[in-house]
């Protein structure tokens, strides 16, 4: 990856996002030489324009950026930066430069739930409970699903919204374990009820 430091006076931006929340955390510069120490030390180091000098961000207050991924945009100009951040970023005391709190959507849980589910087909190891429905085949898969369905309706007619909660849970699991199965994931569910929010979509 070749970066054009020299566009702009020897500097870039350098866009700041949580690896795990997507959170845009904060924008720092860097010269090629905070860019090489970076990719060196694993530590997101940037240039000040202020001290005219680099600093590594975390070096005082132990708030450290430890880099996941260095992408550059199309013109080779801009970076993003994806970090695991130790504490908060901002000198401030917040998550974020813009006083956001840097958490995660459960609902990206999901397709991280997936992915283990995934590497659980993938491994089969003895002993999860994963890996025996796997084994058990698509017909117990499928049952699964039906039976955690049942249980969802009963709790939501008489039982209380935590049982509720409990079975719609256990369904959910089931059938992204189905999804597994048939090489689809929980993705295409939600690409699909986005399809049909489209004003203009008509049922099959």
């Amino acid at each position: 990856m070749t970066i054009d430091f020299e566009k702009c006076g020897g500097l870039v931006p350098a866009i700041i996002q949580d690896s795990n929340t997507l959170q845009v955390l904060m924008l720092g510069y860097m010269n090629q030489e905070a860019y090489e120490k970076t990719l060196a030390e694993g530590r997101v180091t940037f240039f000040s324009r202020s001290r005219q000098c680099l600093w590594t961000k975390g070096e005082t207050s132990g708030n450290f950026l430890n880099v996941v991924s260095i992408k550059a945009d199309c013109d080779n100009d801009t970076l993003l930066i994806r970090v695991h951040p130790e504490g908060p970023v901002c000198h401030t005391g917040t998550d974020t430069c813009w006083g956001e709190d840097n958490e995660a959507s459960p609902l990206l849980f999901l397709s991280k739930l997936q992915d283990f589910i995934e590497q659980r087909h993938h491994e089969m190891p003895e002993g999860s409970y994963t890996t025996s429905l796997f084994r058990d085949g698509l017909n117990r898969m499928a049952q699964k699903v039906g039976e955690e369905a049942l249980e969802l309706v009963i709790e939501a007619c008489n039982g209380t919204d935590e049982r509720m909660i409990y079975e719609g849970s256990d369904m959910l699991y089931h059938l992204i374990v189905l999804l597994t199965h048939k090489g689809l994931r929980i993705e295409d569910l939600a690409a699909e009820l986005q399809t049909r929010h489209n004003p203009g979509w008509k049922k099959h």
